[in-house]
């Protein structure tokens, strides 16, 4: 009974944390747009406009959650809660720290590529179920695009597994750093098992996985329906995309799962490629920096850190570069991506066998 309440608990902290970073996610990117944009951003709103994002939900909360007359009601109200349904339950195979993960899943990595996959059917429904030719056509782009940008991802993907032989995130996150049991190589000649820091992440133990991380967060972007490549919400175009008929706690449903998402890609980059909760700080003779900032709560701090970062760059693009055509945004997934992605994989299998 214990460990059905923990897991209970487990389950509203995520919800909790999930719901908190999509306020603040919010609010940093209207920040940070103002910034790149030179304007101000919310300032009226609490001070420096921090309440603004609370201030949103108070509204939405209170908006009537209409559903039009024409509409699949079953599908139409179905298809935000899976949309973020499938985004949340990513989290339980997210290690945040050494022997602090909600779910130690043998198979965490397969899981959380499968499980959000869930999202793209939550996507379909709303398009369809709103009997709407805007959100349908914003649908079966958000589609198209999302299952296209799952093979470089996926490849990518391929290349750490590869080199790490485990898909259990914990273990992936083990050996980026001085608790690792294996032995590391920096570009695959320098053994720095006990050094540790930024030199044992997995983005530097060989050539090839920097350019696998590089196509990996350009796919993750996709992933997201992040500028380039928010094809399936272009305004311009289509009103709103996939979520025109949707108002109320509905529409930010929507929004909570989109910045959710930014968060677990984000972090699955960061498990795979960027140490995830280890120390960027190297152990130097006497020095033992890696070995003073490793343990639970450095842990959460460093994986945060870093999560952020990525998160901030994501904001950064949204802002700096123009929406892709459609066509163009095809062209680079099959003829660009996908073909590099491959061989990284390749490149993996060939690194394993011959300088591990």
């Amino acid at each position: 009974m214990n460990f059905y309440i923990t897991y209970f608990f487990i389950a509203i902290g995520l919800f909790g944390f999930s719901a908190m970073f999509a306020l603040f996610g919010v609010y940093a990117e209207r920040k940070v747009s103002a910034f790149i944009q030179d304007r101000l951003g919310p300032t009226e709103t609490g001070k420096y406009g921090t309440l603004q994002t609370f201030a949103d939900i108070l509204k939405m909360l209170q908006k009537e959650l209409i559903i039009p007359t024409a509409a699949d009601k079953v599908l139409f109200i179905m298809a935000p809660a899976i949309i973020f349904i499938a985004v949340y339950m990513g989290f339980a195979a997210l290690p945040w720290a050494p022997g602090l993960v909600p779910s130690k899943l043998n198979l965490g990595l397969y899981y959380i590529f499968a499980i959000i996959s869930i999202e793209t059917l939550g996507i379909l429904m709303a398009g369809w179920g709103s009997n709407n030719k805007y959100s349908i056509l914003g649908a079966m782009r958000s589609a198209a695009q999302i299952i296209s940008y799952e093979i470089p991802a996926g490849f990518a993907i391929i290349s750490v597994v590869m080199i790490a032989q485990t898909l259990n995130m914990q273990d992936i996150a083990m050996q980026q750093g001085v608790l690792s049991v294996e032995k590391i190589k920096f570009a695959g000649f320098w053994d720095v098992t006990h050094i540790g820091g930024i030199f044992s992440w997995n983005v530097f133990r060989a050539p090839h996985l920097l350019i696998a991380f590089v196509i990996y967060f350009i796919a993750s972007l996709a992933e997201s329906n992040r500028a380039p490549f928010d094809i399936p919400e272009a305004e311009s175009e289509l009103v709103a995309g996939f979520h025109t008929e949707y108002t109320g706690l509905r529409f930010a449903l929507v929004f909570l799962a989109e910045y959710s998402m930014m968060f677990l890609v984000s972090m699955v980059a960061v498990i795979l490629f960027l140490g995830a909760w280890n120390t960027p700080l190297p152990n130097i003779g006497a020095i033992q920096l890696a070995n003073w900032t490793t343990g639970a709560g450095w842990g959460i701090l460093w994986i945060i850190l870093k999560t952020l970062t990525l998160i901030g760059i994501q904001m950064w693009i949204r802002w700096t570069l123009p929406r892709m055509r459609v066509d163009k945004l095809m062209a680079l997934c099959w003829k660009v991506l996908t073909p590099l992605a491959f061989a990284c994989m390749l490149a993996s299998g060939i690194w394993r066998l011959f300088l591990m």
